[in-house]
């Protein structure tokens, strides 16, 4: 097993795993400090929260990837972290651990129930290809879009990617990313000499339920995960061919592991969309049998995350914005073009694919809902009308 783990492994796999990373951590870690100060967390409860977090998402990533031989990415709940930056101010820290475990429990039951499943089988794979599209195209226009702030470093990083794709395919974004790190030194772009390594140490709060936190924190945080997270995940792994991943039991492992870890400030752990789609493209390793190992290896630097703490997530937060930005929407070029081909390739659910895919790219939230549910939510009956329409 170790041998055919190190023979699938190679270069490609591994940068897959560490851009993974980089993008989930440096795009969103700003939300979840936002989330623990809003529930009154200090400097070492903030270090104690990416510890957890750091430590649930690297185990269940090697765990679920190496089980199931496929690239399965798990991430914190990005959309749940906003939920709670606004849901949790004035709420004692033991109230907001205690709707935490209430949303892990509601995972992990809907995940042993195998409702999740039952449903995610009647989403025809145009719709859900559709959603993915839709949520993967603003990181593609987020690289010109850096490109007119940041013409040096981006066009640089663009250059590289095109000529990468030319000439050594497996190894552009790896090119990407040195061209990027190389060009941010003499620019000024990237600080860290006032960085030093220093680790997080757990910190558990005991929960405390209070019916109106449960109902209006954690009730809600469970929603936004499984609409917002979990669909567009499962999404993800089937636009990319890996079909033969149950998603109850991995639900019901996320669940668990939110479960086990939110005294420490676990709060929610679900499937990736968006990084895990690094993993998952072609860009990762030509053959999808060995893309697992980009997957394990994003366990393994999520794990240096935990362990390192806050200093790691400072020196994520160090590279500039148009570094970050670029080096993802490039990274998923690839799967972007796979899922518009698979929403499109249709004719007769092509229409109800474009409207989910409108919809999913708007952006736009209802209800506190974020868009990937109501472009799947219109898509779907879209598909039904259409198909109801039909002879």
């Amino acid at each position: 097993m170790a041998r055919s783990l190190l023979a699938d492994t190679s270069l490609s796999t591994v940068s897959a795993g560490f851009v993974a990373v980089l993008v989930g951590i440096a795009s969103s870690v700003a939300i979840v400090f936002e989330a623990a100060r809003a529930a009154g967390a200090d400097e070492a409860m903030m270090a104690s929260w990416i510890g957890a977090l750091g430590l649930g998402m690297g185990l269940t990533c090697i765990a679920f990837s190496w089980y199931y031989r496929a690239p399965v990415i798990t991430a914190w709940s990005t959309p749940g972290a906003a939920l709670l930056a606004t849901g949790l101010v004035g709420v004692p820290m033991a109230e907001a651990v205690g709707a935490f475990v209430f949303s892990a429990l509601l995972t992990l039951l809907v995940g042993l129930s195998g409702t999740f499943d039952k449903v995610m089988r009647r989403i025809p794979i145009p719709i859900a290809s559709a959603m993915l599209a839709g949520i993967l195209v603003q990181f593609g226009l987020s690289v010109f879009t850096s490109l007119q702030s940041n013409p040096l470093l981006v066009g640089a990083m663009l250059l590289t990617y095109l000529l990468g794709r030319r000439w050594l395919p497996r190894y552009a974004i790896i090119l990407v990313l040195a061209v990027g790190f190389a060009l941010c030194w003499p620019l000024g772009l990237i600080h860290v000499d006032q960085l030093q390594w220093a680790p997080g140490r757990p910190i558990a709060i005991v929960p405390r339920f209070e019916l109106s936190t449960l109902l209006g924190v954690g009730l809600p945080l469970f929603i936004v995960t499984m609409t917002s997270q979990n669909i567009p995940g499962v999404a993800t792994l089937r636009a990319s061919g890996y079909g033969q991943v149950p998603v109850s039991p991995v639900i019901s492992g996320t669940g668990l592991t939110s479960l086990l870890l939110t005294p420490f400030g676990g709060f929610a752990f679900n499937l990736a969309a968006i990084t895990a789609a690094i993993c998952t493209g072609p860009e990762a390793h030509a053959d999808p049998a060995r893309r697992y190992t980009a997957g394990i290896a994003a366990g393994v630097f999520y794990l240096l995350v935990g362990l390192s703490g806050a200093s790691v997530v400072a020196l994520f937060s160090a590279f500039p914005q148009a570094l970050i930005a670029s080096l993802a929407g490039l990274a998923l070029i690839g799967t972007i073009g796979s899922s518009l081909a698979s929403a499109t390739g249709d004719a007769d659910s092509r229409e109800a694919a474009l409207i989910t895919f409108l919809i999913t790219a708007s952006g736009a939230s209802f209800f506190g809902i974020g868009a990937a549910f109501w472009g799947l939510l219109g898509g779907l009956v879209s598909y039904w009308l259409f198909r109801r329409g039909n002879p």
